[in-house]
């Protein structure tokens, strides 16, 4: 069981692990604007950069691993989890 020391230990590298993923949100979307002013397209960029994240991520975790997380995105692609312009009713 878990102390209350290890459960807030846990929250605020919960909250770290947030906080970094916003930088690197802001980061990737400064790369795209960067990208964008240089006449590149965005589909060629987001290829490229889907790319990029893959082999880091195999590099990282391993190819099962990775194989696995991305099995899941065909459905997610599906159900609208990656449309930003949607209307959720």
């Amino acid at each position: 069981m878990a102390t209350l020391s290890e459960d807030h230990e846990t929250d605020h590298e919960a909250c770290d692990a947030e906080r970094f993923k916003r930088r690197a949100m802001q980061h990737i979307e400064q790369a795209f604007d960067e990208a964008d002013a240089d006449g590149v397209p965005a589909d060629a960029f987001a290829h490229v950069a889907l790319f990029t994240a893959l082999t880091t991520l195999v590099d990282c975790f391993g190819e099962p691993v990775v194989a696995a997380m991305i099995s899941k995105i065909p459905a997610k692609i599906a159900a609208g989890d990656y449309t930003l312009d949607r209307t959720l009713q």
